[in-house]
């Protein structure tokens, strides 16, 4: 275990691979035309994170149970997810990069105790993310403004399509900023994460009933707020 740990931590120092805001897909065409990355140190075009086969997934799981050394290849999997929604909660790079470092540790340990319950891995994790973003949120450093972001890269959108963009992106951000905790983090893992309804219930621990009506609750919100903002024609 000693030696799974240290491994987690070498991995852990390499340059953080993550987008620092990226929502795209939000069914408010109403509430913003587009949400666009603005990537740190990473092109746009590799922020997907790689899909492996539920099969193959499960037998790495089951590898990392029996000897935790074989975690690395899961965290390998999973870490630019983990960190991209980590960021976009706490928006302070050496804070995200800590609870992301926190989160695989304490996978890594519970590991041994993981039940498949039928949802992907990645369930299990946004899990513990939620949780430890929870146990810090308080202690965290305020959200950096977006413009201060930097290292544009030049695979994601032109500097001057980002620039007519943010101040949307900010008016936006600061909009869903605004809501309450559980709104904005069930809102975060459908629209930025794009989850199931049915993993967003697994990371946030509640029913899938109570996740849709958190959903609705926050978008509702959010449109109200973006109507009362826009200006009178």
């Amino acid at each position: 275990m000693r030696q799974a740990l240290d491994v987690v931590a070498i991995r852990h120092r390499r340059p953080c691979q993550a987008a620092a805001l990226i929502i795209e897909g939000c069914s408010c065409p109403e509430l913003v035309t587009s949400f666009k990355g603005l990537p740190f140190e990473v092109a746009q075009a590799e922020r997907p994170v790689s899909d492996p086969s539920r099969d193959d997934e499960r037998h790495l799981v089951e590898l990392a149970k029996r000897d935790p050394r074989q975690f690395g290849e899961l965290y390998d999997r999973h870490f630019q997810q983990i960190y991209r929604f980590v960021y976009s909660r706490v928006r302070e790079q050496t804070a995200a990069e800590d609870v992301t470092s926190e989160v695989f540790m304490k996978a890594l340990k519970a590991i041994p105790r993981y039940q498949d319950t039928g949802r992907p891995f990645a369930a299990w994790l946004y899990q513990i993310a939620v949780n430890a973003i929870a146990d810090r949120y308080r202690t965290l450093r305020p959200a950096q403004p977006l413009e201060d972001f930097h290292d544009l890269s030049v695979a994601g959108p032109a500097l001057e399509d980002l620039a007519a963009h943010r101040d949307e992106v900010r008016r936006i951000w600061g909009l869903v900023e605004a809501l309450p905790h559980q709104q904005r983090t069930a809102l975060v893992l459908k629209f930025q994460e794009d989850m199931k309804i049915e993993d967003i219930a697994v990371a946030m621990g509640k029913s899938a009933g109570a996740v849709k009506l958190l959903i609705h609750r926050g978008v509702t919100r959010l449109r109200e707020e973006a109507s009362s903002l826009r200006p009178v024609e």
